[in-house]
């Protein structure tokens, strides 16, 4: 076992999809809020949970255009499809795969995650024709099973390996400190027919943290203590038992920095700006009070004109000769270069 750059822990290397993700080169496409299980621990947020609604990254998708656009905009290399359970919406999780592969070509990886209750042969079949990774979510965490469901449960995923190679099939699960044994027991039932084992470091959110009560939370109350501890039990566990399974433990610091930094730095950003190390960009600009005075502003030559904020970002050399200028209003603006532009600060530069 060993510790990544990227702060999290693995063995045997890490699954192909995760060498994307880590480096940010993967897109988050959010197929639907909807999924065909309840699952008391799931973190979704408010806006996306139960809602039917397509998300690329940060940007809402009304169509495969929008898409596209987001792929090219965070120069993506690869896609992970998430949901809700993209099984519910085949036809559309089919549509959009076959989408990117057509637009950027076979070598654009595609991943996806399945809940295992919609699960069959046929599904997967039709997948399989698009998608390169396959990650499965069992449900033995989710409720309790007798003995018969469970095995019916871990066939569905058996059947995985009529359509892609070994080392393509997964499961993805997060690490309850208080199961660490379950899931060990579980990944040694079904070693045989996957390639890959992805746990995850319990995440808190305001959609599930009356469901969790029971366990401590850390760093400012948004992870369970102890689920990292655990998962490193269950990669030491399956080193002594000399798997070769590829093993790796995600923690909340790789996906909630590691992984978003590396993707914003790959994303473009607007004429004129500076990226920041964190990945943020800043822009010296002149917002306009309305479309008319937009329009003048536009007249003027000044800089970049951006649309969608209705503002004038200037070159550096020009914004400091206007900001003595009293007709002017010249402001330094530090935000996010994704598709909503989320500002972490903004304020007048004197």
């Amino acid at each position: 076992m060993i510790k990544t750059k990227f702060s999290s822990y693995c063995l045997n290397d890490v699954a192909e999809g995760c060498k994307f993700c880590v480096k940010g080169k993967k897109l988050v496409l959010f197929i639907s809020g909807v999924c065909s299980r309840n699952c008391y621990y799931c973190s979704l947020s408010d806006v996306r949970k139960n809602k039917d609604k397509i998300w690329a990254n940060e940007r809402e998708c009304r169509s495969v255009n929008d898409l596209i656009e987001e792929i090219k905009a965070s120069n993506s290399k690869g896609a992970g499809i998430t949901g809700g359970d993209p099984l519910l919406f085949l036809d559309r999780t089919l549509e959009y795969a076959r989408a990117m592969k057509q637009e950027f070509g076979k070598n654009f990886h595609i991943h996806i995650y399945l809940p295992t209750k919609l699960v069959s042969s046929d599904k997967l079949k039709r997948l399989a024709e698009y998608v390169d990774e396959v990650r499965f979510h069992p449900e033995f965490l989710c409720r309790e099973m007798t003995d018969e469901e469970a095995e019916e449960d871990m066939e569905k995923i058996f059947m995985a390996s009529e359509f892609w190679k070994k080392e393509n099939i997964g499961i993805e699960l997060p690490v309850f400190p208080d199961k660490m044994k379950e899931i060990l027991n579980f990944i040694l039932k079904i070693k045989e027919h996957i390639g890959f084992v992805n746990l995850n470091e319990l995440e808190v959110s305001e959609t599930n943290i009356e469901n969790i009560q029971k366990y401590k939370f850390k760093d400012g109350g948004y992870i369970v203590s102890g689920s990292i501890e655990a998962g490193i039990w269950i990669l030491q566990e399956l080193e002594k038992l000399q798997t070769k399974l590829k093993v790796h433990l995600c923690t909340a610091e790789l996906k909630d920095w590691e992984q978003y930094k590396n993707r914003l730095l790959m994303h473009e950003i607007l004429p004129h700006g500076q990226r920041t190390e964190e990945g943020t960009v800043i822009y010296l600009a002149i917002y306009a009070k309305d479309s008319e005075q937009f329009n003048e502003l536009i007249k003027l030559k000044l800089g970049y004109a951006d649309n969608k904020k209705r503002r004038i970002i200037l070159p550096e050399k020009r914004a400091s000769k206007l900001i003595n200028n009293r007709k002017y209003n010249v402001e330094r603006v530090e935000e996010y270069p994704t598709f909503d532009g989320a500002e972490v600060l903004r304020e007048r530069v004197e």
